[in-house]
């Protein structure tokens, strides 16, 4: 498939591996490269810059395809020095970086080194902002994802076409995506490929335990909790027993202070990492409904691009 998107990166397939805390490494990135599409290494999983820069050489090991870089500009609860990592990417002569948050440091940093940006937004008029900034193209996060969606709650399905109407640049389909049905209704809706997090989490290279691969499979999509709700800053988490104990503290009335210990990345880390799926929170979107299997990425993006195929020719069939 031949879009927008795979021009402006020069990748095969319209379908990114956004950044994931903890999950983007070189593994996951090279085989979603290697495979034809697009992944990010996640800039703030590495300990220092110079770590990032280690972990990106390190990647370039195992793949000569293009990827990308994820530098997320959102609240945390410890500062971190997000010059250095931007610059570290700069060093690393990286070509393409996806970024998160207020877009004005990454834009007046990365664009006169040619740098490609592609810009996470969960609205369209912070997408018309991002355009406007100078961004190559935005990938727009419909209330289906995980992570963080907002807080207007729009579904994918009004969202990405308001955004295709609005803008001029690429757009990235993104909450929900897991298959080629809905790569060919995110190109039907406007957009120019699609950004799947969950369901790349539940690949063979995924770095994380095996026990969050299996716990992805056997969930339906209404396994997941919004946490921080009463603070503007939603997040769509993998429900389990701290996602709930969170709820029942904000519903209490309770401050960020009061679920600090139960939130930090630390505890998703461990997750990850030991298979104890009450460790800590972790993301998951809704399209844990879609995901039944744990390919190795290049049998997923292959399958995906066979159903698209399929689907568009059988579509072709409903027109007289």
């Amino acid at each position: 498939m031949k879009t927008k998107l795979t021009e402006l990166v020069g990748v095969e397939h319209p379908i990114v591996q956004g950044g994931m805390q903890w999950v983007g490494r070189a593994e996951l990135v090279s085989a979603v490269a290697n495979a034809g599409g697009l992944g990010f290494i996640t800039a703030l999983t590495q300990p220092s810059p110079e770590a990032l820069g280690r972990e990106i050489a390190r990647c370039r090991e195992m793949t000569d395809k293009p990827f990308g870089v994820n530098v997320t500009n959102l609240p945390t609860i410890n500062a971190t020095p997000l010059a250095e990592y931007r610059q570290a990417v700069i060093e690393a002569g990286v070509r393409i970086v996806e970024t998160v948050g207020r877009p004005e440091e990454a834009v007046a940093e990365f664009k006169p080194h040619g740098i490609t940006i592609i810009h996470k937004c969960v609205a369209v008029r912070h997408a018309l902002k991002a355009q406007k900034l100078g961004v190559d193209a935005v990938s727009i996060d419909g209330f289906e994802c995980a992570g963080r969606p907002g807080d207007d709650d729009v579904p994918g399905l009004i969202l990405i076409p308001a955004a295709a109407d609005a803008l001029t640049i690429p757009i990235v389909a993104s909450g929900g995506f897991a298959d080629g049905r809905g790569l060919v209704a995110a190109l039907a809706l406007g957009a120019h490929g699609i950004n799947m997090g969950t369901r790349f989490l539940a690949t063979k290279e995924a770095p994380i335990h095996d026990n969050v691969k299996r716990r992805i499979v056997e969930n339906d999509e209404r396994e997941t909790d919004l946490v921080y709700r009463p603070f503007r800053n939603t997040a769509r988490v993998a429900r389990n027993a701290i996602s709930r104990e969170v709820l029942e503290i904000q519903a209490g009335g309770g401050s960020f202070e009061d679920i600090k210990h139960l939130v930090a990345g630390a505890r998703g880390r461990i997750v990850y990492e030991t298979g104890d799926l009450d460790a800590g929170i972790w993301s998951a979107s809704l399209a844990q409904g879609l995901i039944h299997d744990i390919p190795d990425c290049r049998t997923l993006i292959a399958g995906i691009i066979a159903e698209a195929e399929a689907v568009t020719e059988r579509l072709r069939g409903f027109v007289g």
